[in-house]
C-alpha cells in the first residue's frame, strides 16, 4: 500500500464522476491500485457505479471492423461481495450490453473477481496469464474468449 487508507481511497473514488473519466485515466487509476485496494473499492454503491460505467462504455469501445460478421453472446460474471452478471451481444456489426442474465445460451462465459475484471478491461491484466492462473475462468468457446480484446479498444495506462 502507498500509505493511503482504503477509506480515503474509497472516498476519493466515490467523489469521481466516472462518466467524465477518460478510459486512459481509468486505466492509470486501476494500474496504481493493488488487487486488495481494487477489491476494497468494489463494494456497495461504488461497485455498482463502476460496473455500470465500464459496461456502459463497452458499446463505444467496440470495433465493428474487427468483429466483421461475428455473432456471439458473451456473458460476464463478476464475483465479489455479490455476483454481477452482464451480457454483451455482438451481431450485425454492433454491440449491445445488458445487465442481468438472459435466457439465451451464451457462446462464452467469463467469470472473474472484481480486481481481475478491472485489470482486464483497463488493459492492466494479461487475459492469457489470468486464464492460466485460474483468475479468469472461461466456459464455452475459449477461442472466442481469447480473441475478445481485439474487438474492443482497450485503454493503455
Amino acid at each position: 500500500m502507498d500509505g493511503t487508507s482504503s477509506g480515503d481511497l474509497t472516498d476519493d473514488l466515490s467523489a469521481l464522476d466516472f462518466a467524465a473519466v477518460a478510459p486512459e485515466e481509468f486505466a492509470r487509476i486501476v494500474k496504481g491500485l493493488s488487487a486488495q485496494q481494487l477489491a476494497e473499492v468494489m463494494r456497495g454503491e461504488l461497485r455498482t457505479r463502476i460496473l455500470g460505467e465500464v459496461f456502459g462504455r463497452m458499446r463505444q469501445q467496440f470495433r465493428p471492423e474487427a468483429a466483421g460478421g461475428l455473432t456471439a453472446l458473451i456473458r460476464w460474471k463478476i464475483t465479489g461481495e455479490s455476483d454481477a452478471v452482464y451480457e454483451t451481444a455482438i451481431a450485425d456489426g454492433g454491440c449491445r450490453v445488458t445487465a442481468g442474465r438472459s435466457d439465451a445460451e451464451p457462446r462464452t462465459t467469463l467469470v472473474m473477481a472484481d480486481a481481475e475484471f478491472l485489470k482486464l478491461v483497463s488493459g492492466n491484466g494479461n487475459p492469457v496469464t489470468m486464464f492460466m492462473t485460474r483468475k479468469l475462468k472461461v466456459a464455452g468457446d475459449v477461442g472466442l474468449a481469447s480473441g475478445l480484446t481485439r474487438y474492443f479498444d482497450i485503454p493503455k495506462a
